[in-house]
């Protein structure tokens, strides 16, 4: 079996719209490493997008979802619920920041939990209207798709938005766009386009995934947090790819000294099996009736199982810790090359979630061709990177935060030749 016979049935089966970063095919896989089908060993610096944080097939994870197996898999949370459900949500209401009584739901997928957060900001407030960011991510769904911040490859061919969705642009000192000019943008939103007594909530990625690895500065998040109170909105944390350890902090709201209303959650929450939460102010999430909430396979028994372990290996692993070490190596090992590449406008990224930025030196504008030809160099070399961005000349590096010491340099290794040799060629 090889990964081009594969993909040639994968040609015949599988719609075009599913988008691969890769045409290698997956055999096995173990913490930081994956091997294909043809035997060929890989270092993974994508973690299938933040999801992996604890690594592939960590040993807790696994024995605690063959112990669920045994046990049962799936009874329908609303029909006949378990005992591990509640557990865990308590404990996510006691490790989300805000010095306040939470609740929890558990749902499926990072879009599911964004549209039940739309869902509960709208009907706690009784107001229709949601505020989100230009870069930002928030799924495929048709409303994760009107809240998304980037018209391609996400939106295109999708007719008509929900409405009562309005935009306003994110932060980015290197693409000129100051704090100042965020807000001042909000303000004109508010006179020109929507009543801000009509917005339920703004949505904001602590730190953009998909958008480019940007990081909300301290006062933009704290302005935001004021104009929220000011006007009744909520304030909506997407911590899809930031919770769980990746930002040096559980959440990259603990790096604020604000919270959130409510909390979005999924990818690494689970070690790779599928599980999302939606956690916020008690008061709030109780906004619904019952019934309004749920999902056949919300809070799966497998997924919560994984959970647990997830969390007991975060906590014993010190895995906090751990992410701002790998995080400054990083940094450090793409800082000494920096003279010698001056395509390199940033460096970047809170704890272990961290990115590199690409310009064409000779017209200073972004270059998504060198992004590009670092990730292909990479990929031979046996390195999987993704990139990112608007213009899609970030490099993102979403390692699992457990990564061996070795392996982490023989990435870093790779990573510093394939720079070299997409400049060169």
């Amino acid at each position: 079996m090889t990964n081009s016979a594969i993909s040639e049935r994968k040609n015949q089966s599988i719609s075009r719209g599913v988008g691969m970063t890769t045409q290698i095919y997956a055999d096995r896989a173990e913490n930081s490493e994956i091997w294909d089908v043809e035997g060929r060993r890989y270092i993974d610096f994508s973690s299938g997008i933040a999801v992996v944080n604890t690594g592939h097939r960590h040993p807790r994870v696994i024995e605690a979802v063959k112990a669920q197996l045994d046990r049962f898999t799936h009874t329908c949370y609303q029909v006949v619920p378990y005992e591990s459900y509640i557990r865990l949500a308590e404990r996510l209401n006691g490790m989300l920041p805000g010095k306040f009584d939470k609740k929890t739901i558990f749902v499926t997928t990072g879009a599911e939990a964004v549209e039940n957060a739309i869902k509960i900001a709208r009907n706690a407030t009784g107001r229709p209207a949601v505020i989100a960011f230009s870069g930002g991510f928030h799924g495929r769904t048709f409303m994760g798709m009107a809240l998304t911040g980037k018209v391609v490859p996400y939106k295109v061919g999708f007719g008509a938005m929900p409405a009562d969705v309005f935009h306003a642009p994110f932060p980015v000192a290197l693409h000129g766009v100051s704090v100042a000019d965020s807000f001042a943008a909000l303000d004109r939103l508010f006179k020109a386009d929507v009543d801000p007594a009509r917005v339920a909530a703004i949505i904001v990625e602590p730190v953009q995934g998909e958008g480019g690895f940007y990081e909300a500065p301290r006062d933009f998040m704290t302005a935001l947090r004021k104009i929220c109170d000011q006007h009744g909105m909520l304030l909506i944390a997407d911590e899809v790819q930031t919770g769980f350890a990746r930002t040096g902090k559980m959440f990259a709201m603990d790096h604020h000294e604000v919270p959130a209303d409510i909390a979005t959650m999924a990818k690494s929450l689970a070690g790779g099996f599928p599980l999302a939460a939606v956690t916020g102010r008690a008061e709030i999430m109780d906004a619904p009736n019952p019934g309004g909430l749920g999902g056949t396979y919300g809070g799966s028994p497998i997924g919560v199982a994984a959970a647990h372990a997830v969390l007991d290996v975060i906590d014993e692993e010190k895995l906090c810790d751990r992410a701002n070490t790998l995080g400054n190596r990083l940094k450090q090992r793409l800082q000494s090359i920096r003279d010698e590449a001056p395509e390199i406008v940033d460096i970047r990224g809170p704890g272990f979630m961290n990115a590199v930025e690409f310009n064409d030196v000779t017209k200073g504008l972004p270059s998504p061709e060198l992004a590009n030809a670092v990730r292909l160099k990479a990929l031979d070399k046996g390195l999987i990177l993704l990139t990112c961005g608007v213009y899609g000349n970030v490099i993102r590096f979403l390692a699992p935060i457990t990564i061996q010491d070795g392996v982490m340099n023989e990435a870093l290794d790779i990573l510093e030749s394939s720079i070299r040799d997409a400049r060169a060629a």
